[in-house]
């Protein structure tokens, strides 16, 4: 997709309804475009009393970038307009200091002939996008996890996390969609960019400061929310309705902190309201949503007074009936409880429940080899009251020790000089949200109550979670926060013998497997006599094989009649990919039960294993590749093949730097038929889908390694069409397209029929929502390979887009998926969710990391990579005009002039290839004008991924402040840059800075070669890219040597960067080949090149056309 936006800055305030308990308010955003530096002419006639705001962005444009970075769905996101007060000109506003901060070279912020007179209260009408609090909740949480790893002094933090306490608007996040995402922008009057062309860049999200106090408040609620400083309240509607509601407890330092933060709200913030009001609305919103987030769906809905206002508690309906009675007690009692907690709060009732002992027990299930009886008496559970330290919870005095006035409390009286009077506050307290509390409160000195099984699940359940939220303390068994519930598991088998997988493939996805269904709690599989022996004992809590655990009796039964059932019909059968959906899937198994796991026998059991444990038949490399495969190479290859053979798709996430080129060609090479004289039949070729800056690269690799396969480049405005690109993809082994064209080239890429297709760098289609990546789904192949070096477990919404890819449905739909899967993993961080995704991906990805010490041992200590970038066609122009010029010029003169020409033109020549803007030094705009630095982007979002660091050189000071400056924006990332003209203690800060373990250390470090080349260590980088050359292998050796020296304990990799078709890559030939010039080269620079004639120059420089990406 084409964008028309590099970047933009958005801007937020929150909305509300005053007047409405009912309704939570909402999110509303709209953004700037720095690009736009003109304001349409003053129209003639009256002047509107709200002007439309000139440079602001269209409200499509900004959801579908939102989106598109956050991986939501934004179906309940409205747009809408919004009148502002902004500081102004006389015909425009002022931009923001990130507006400021991202036009280069102005001064100030004006229109031409502009006068420099601000006038403050202006009102401006911006297009706008409006997200209810629910959905707001979500979005911030996901802008909060894409500017999480910004640099220090950009998050507001807590005074009791530890850090200073900054002012929330210092710093700036910059977010950003991946490649082939965002939106398209229509060009209209009110904001159309300077350069109309639409670029194939993705914007880039820079966060106004109102933007990242929202986010700073977004925190703050989540660290509320955790330490229980919310609470529970009841409003009424003016139909008379309750709402109940979720409210913060802000007091202390929070209350400081809160103060601060409104403070520093910019003016948009009184667009609808005071900033204190719509930063307070904001802050209940949020903590609302965060703890029903929490909470969960709840046990019902439809109650009466008390009974609905704590089932509205949970789930997303806060509104409950109640009559005119019911509210008044509601509320009366409420505000006394509410004005206890708030005066208070160093001390809460804390609550440990305690499970039967085996003395106490009177209904166990033993083993299935034991007698199975059912209980006479009820069991009972110990649910035992004390009074728990707020700030430390592991200080707990218990009812017992409280009323036993013979101990010294001394430790509990500074906080509560009262104790026992306290005790029974807090125990009033929770009465509202636990009623069964009533029966020991009849007791004058209550320690304890003694529950029976219904009510301890009960209890369990429902009441446990309200008073977390409430600010109580709770202890639960420990089985509880895993629980093992009821499920069924499925038993498949194959014909195979376990452990092989070697050999002729033994299925494919629609092959026939027998399978029955078994019942389990947790990972137990239940006898016959079990399942009896639980439907008699008709209880939800139950103890079996010395573990306790939820039974729902109800279900049981259900299952019961379906097994039986099923013994009648006999053996069933179901597909491969049948087997597959179940287990990724999560779907339905009998009787509405979750599906628990997969028992497998025969090949099927070692197919589901992980690739590392698999066995496989070893890969043979044909004669059409010509290279040699390392051992974990020839392991990956031997993945590959063997996924394919049973028609199943790969997503191979080996970390960058460790050969997933040279795999994937070996197995491409194995597809040419060996010469057979019985028939000459020619298999469909691989269709490979890449990022523009990356086709170059798998031309000249394809050469290298499989110098026999016919490959086909389909990109550029000539690239072949219908019946012409037809028949040139019958004629190859290889057809290599970009992700720009996936999209626009779909229909007549749906029309062939690929023996695969390849997805390099596939992190470019993770958004499932984008063109590319729908393109890439809908074409049909027998195989799907999806390559990737980033970590695929980091956004799980990307795991699933890579999935869906390479084995649709295996995942099931997005929307399960996010249910099942992601919202568990990433909002609640359930372990149990993660080890059934681990479960269910493992035998699809693999991925193999450089500290792995299987892998270690196969790598060199340092491992050199020469990059050929193609050049853009801006690039190309500007190059050409350099060489002509120069071969004009020398042709008329000699000595020294002559020198001094070929030498400024080899400088020309070596700017251009980094950057047009540095040959240029117009302070244009950076983005998607060099393919250097598009493929040095792509590097560096591998290396940040995997939590690393690199070393960037270059000769040119000026490039490297441009380097700095937009890898800062691109990636959100403070970045350091070393120069000549750093003062020491400077330099020596910076490099303790680099070379420091913590979490926010600058990951990049930009130095010039000659600052920087010698005499640091720079140990914790272990890549080094050499941004531009200079061919000096001496002096080149000696930068890399700051990472590769005593102390470094990772293999390192070095990058050196040229660009195809150009001087660049000719001396790089030069020097690898040991050919003709190479021996004056070594060790001179580039003063050998004055000394060529001008055929030899010519020769030298001229540029290749296929040089232009």
């Amino acid at each position: 997709m084409a964008y028309a936006f590099s970047v933009f800055v958005a801007h937020a305030w929150w909305s509300f309804a005053e007047k409405d308990p009912a309704d939570d308010g909402s999110l509303v955003l709209w953004a700037e475009d720095p690009q736009v530096r003109t304001v349409p002419a003053e129209r003639t006639g009256r002047r509107p009393k709200v002007r439309e705001h000139p440079f602001d962005i269209p409200a499509e444009d900004l959801r579908a970038t939102l989106s598109s970075v956050t991986g939501l769905a934004a179906e309940g996101w409205k747009d809408g307009t919004a009148d502002i007060v902004l500081p102004s000109f006389q015909h425009s506003p002022s931009g923001s200091p990130e507006l400021l901060d991202l036009r280069s070279g102005w001064a100030a912020d004006r229109v031409e002939g502009e006068s420099a007179r601000l006038f403050p209260q202006v009102k401006w009408r911006v297009r706008t996008i409006v997200v209810p609090a629910q959905e707001a909740e979500g979005l911030l949480a996901r802008l909060a996890e894409e500017t999480a790893d910004s640099s220090a002094g950009r998050e507001v933090r807590r005074p009791d996390e530890g850090r200073e306490v900054r002012r929330p608007d210092e710093g700036r996040e910059m977010c950003r969609p991946d490649e082939g995402q965002g939106a398209s922008r229509p060009q209209d009057e009110r904001s159309a960019p300077q350069n109309p062309a639409a670029q194939d860049e993705p914007a880039t999200i820079v966060l106004g400061s109102d933007v990242r106090i929202l986010l700073a408040l977004h925190r703050f609620v989540a660290n509320l929310i955790s330490r229980g400083r919310v609470l529970p309240v009841v409003l009424e509607t003016p139909d008379g309705h309750g709402v109940a509601r979720w409210r913060p407890v802000i007091t202390g330092e929070d209350g400081d902190w809160f103060r601060q933060a409104i403070s520093a709200l910019p003016p948009s913030w009184n667009a609808q309201a005071p900033a204190d009001r719509s930063a307070a609305a904001a802050v209940d919103a949020l903590v609302d949503a965060g703890v029903r987030a929490k909470l969960g769906r709840g046990p019902g809905q439809g109650g009466l007074g008390l009974l609905g206002w704590r089932q509205a508690l949970h789930g997303e309906y806060p509104a409950f009936p109640a009559n005119q009675r019911q509210m008044r007690n509601l509320v009366d009692g409420l505000d006394a409880w509410q004005a206890e907690t708030i005066n208070g709060g160093l001390v809460r009732a804390g609550f440990r429940l305690f499970e039967p002992t085996d003395d106490d027990l009177t209904s166990i299930l033993r083993p299935a080899t034991d007698e199975l009886r059912p209980a006479e008496d009820a069991m009972l559970w110990r649910l035992e009251f004390g009074l728990q330290d707020a700030d430390q919870p592991g200080i707990f005095f218990t009812a017992q020790e409280i009323w036993d006035r013979e101990l010294n409390l001394t430790r509990l009286r500074r906080n509560a000089p009262r104790p026992q009077e306290t005790l029974l506050s807090e125990l009033g307290r929770a009465l509202r949200l636990f009623p069964a509390l009533r029966e020991a409160l009849l007791g004058a000195e209550p320690v304890e109550l003694l529950l029976d099984n219904a009510g301890a699940h009960a209890f369990l359940a429902e009441s446990a979670e309200l008073l977390i939220g409430a600010g109580f303390g709770v202890q639960l068994p420990g089985w509880w926060s895993k629980p093992q519930r009821l499920g069924a598991r499925l038993r498949a088998g194959t014909a195979a013998q376990p452990g092989r997988v070697e050999g002729t493939p033994v299925f494919r996805q629609n092959d026939i497997v027998q399978y029955d269904w078994r019942l389990s709690i947790g990972d137990q599989l239940l006898s016959d006599a079990e399942v009896e022996a639980l439907i008699e004992a008709q209880e939800p809590l139950v103890r079996l094989r010395g573990e306790w655990m939820q039974v729902d009796p109800e279900k049981l039964r259900k299952a019961r009649t379906f097994l039986r059932k099923q013994r009648r019909i006999g053996p069933q059968t179901m597909s491969i990919a049948d087997v597959l959906s179940v287990i990724g899937a999560g779907s339905e198994g009998p009787a509405g039960l979750e599906v628990t796991g997969v028992d497998a026998s025969g090949w099927l059991s070692d197919f589901l294993a992980s690739p590392q444990e698999r066995k496989f038949e070893t890969f043979v490399v044909t004669d059409d590749f010509e290279g040699t495969l390392r051992p974990y190479q020839e392991r990956g290859v031997s993945w590959l093949a063997f996924l394919e053979s049973v028609g199943l798709g790969a997503v191979l996430a080996d970390d960058m730097g460790l050969g997933k080129t040279v795999q994937l060609l070996a197995l491409i090479a194995s597809d040419r038929p060996q010469p057979q004289p019985d028939h000459d039949l020619v298999p469909a070729p691989t269709l490979l889908v890449c990022p523009m800056s990356l086709v170059g690269n798998w031309q000249r690799e394809a050469a290298k390694f499989t110098p026999g396969l016919r490959v086909h480049v389909q990109h550029g405005a000539g690239r072949p069409q219908g019946d012409d690109f037809f028949d040139a993809v019958a004629g190859a082994d290889l057809v290599i397209t970009t992700y720009s064209l996936l999209a626009r080239d779909a229909v007549m890429l749906r029309k062939y029929g690929w023996r695969r297709i390849v997805l390099d760098e596939a992190q470019a289609v993770k958004n499932a929502a984008t063109q590319a990546a729908t393109a890439a789904r809908s074409l049909t192949a027998e195989r799907r390979i999806a390559v990737t070096g980033t970590p695929v477990e980091n956004r799980l919404a990307d795991l699933w887009s890579l999935m869906e890819f390479a084995n649709p449905r295996v995942l099931g739909e997005a929307a399960d998926f996010k249910k099942r899967y992601a919202l568990p993993i990433e909002r609640l961080g359930s372990d149990e969710a993660r080890e059934k995704l681990r479960a269910v991906t493992q035998p699809f990805i693999l991925r193999r990391v450089k500290t792995d010490k299987s892998i270690i041992s196969d790598l060199p200590e340092k491992l050199e990579i020469e990059v050929v970038c193609n050049l853009t066609s801006e690039q190309a122009a500007l190059y050409q005009n350099v060489v002509t010029d120069m071969l004009a010029r020398i042709e008329q003169s000699e000595g020294m002039e002559r020198r001094g020409l070929v030498l400024a033109a080899m400088t020309k020549l070596k700017q251009v290839c980094n950057h047009p803007a540095q040959f240029q030094r117009d302070g244009s705009r950076v983005p998607g004008r060099s393919g250097k630095l598009a493929r040095l982007e792509e590097t560096l979002e591998e290396v940040l991924a995997s939590g690393e660091k690199a070393l960037l050189f270059t000769q040119y000071a000026e490039f490297g402040e441009m380097l700095r400056t937009h890898l800062t924006a691109r990636f959100g990332r403070e970045v350091l840059f070393l120069h000549g003209g750093v003062r020491k203690s400077r330099r020596d800060e910076m490099v303790a800075r680099f070379q420091s373990g913590e979490h926010d250390a600058p990951p990049i470090f930009v130095l010039s070669l000659k600052a920087g080349g010698t005499g640091l260590t720079l140990t914790a980088a272990n890549h080094v890219i050499h941004v531009d050359r200079w061919w000096n292998p001496a002096v080149e050796d000696q930068a890399t040597d700051r990472v590769f020296r005593i102390g470094q304990s990772r293999p390192v990799q070095v990058r050196k960067f040229v660009c195809a078709g150009t001087l660049e890559e000719r001396i790089a030939t030069m020097i690898r080949d040991k050919r003709g010039l190479a021996a004056s080269i070594v060790g001179t620079g580039e003063g050998w090149l004055t000394e060529l004639d001008t055929g030899q120059l010519r020769e030298l420089l001229t540029l290749d056309p296929a040089a232009v990406g």
